[in-house]
């Protein structure tokens, strides 16, 4: 069961839940738990450019920007539970990212099948395993491995 926390810092032993756990809060009220939860940051050169085409070309929804100074450094995309960081703060590190998204193979076929609809350029890879990559503008890659039974070579009448 996750905790309620109020902003502040660690908590304290009060603060605990039933089973001993415990969260560091920011800005109100936030949800902690013991289940991990990670986001990959992903390197851009231009997060309004990002955004489009994770929006507009992935299917996405922004979430969330970070602006200074009327510039976008950060923001957060999420897509069916995927949940990307793209931010410019170090665009010299743009386009090196390497990201595995796996899905089931009915939902593999069908997010292909939207990509390509949207125009959005789609490419057969392989790592040791027949893939489907996406490369966004800056060159960052997200990977999506076939099942074994069901690589678009298969799919398509070949071995």
């Amino acid at each position: 069961m996750p905790v309620l926390v109020e902003t502040g810092s660690p908590c304290a032993p009060d603060q605990l839940d039933a089973r001993g756990r415990a969260g560091v809060a920011r800005k109100g009220l936030i949800l902690m738990s013991n289940a991990w939860y990670a986001r990959p940051v992903l390197f851009v050169k231009d997060i309004d450019r990002s955004v489009e085409f994770y929006v507009k070309q992935l299917g996405f929804a922004e979430n969330w920007r970070y602006e200074e100074a009327e510039k976008a450094w950060v923001a957060q995309v999420a897509r069916a539970g995927c949940e990307l960081i793209l931010t410019a703060q170090w665009p010299e590190k743009a386009g090196k990212a390497l990201m595995f998204i796996s899905l089931d193979h009915q939902v593999l076929n069908a997010v292909r099948a939207e990509l390509e609809g949207r125009g959005v350029e789609v490419k057969d890879g392989s790592w040791g395993y027949p893939l489907m990559v996406i490369e966004d503008p800056d060159g960052n890659e997200l990977y999506f491995p076939y099942p074994k039974e069901s690589s678009p070579r298969e799919r398509d009448g070949g071995c």
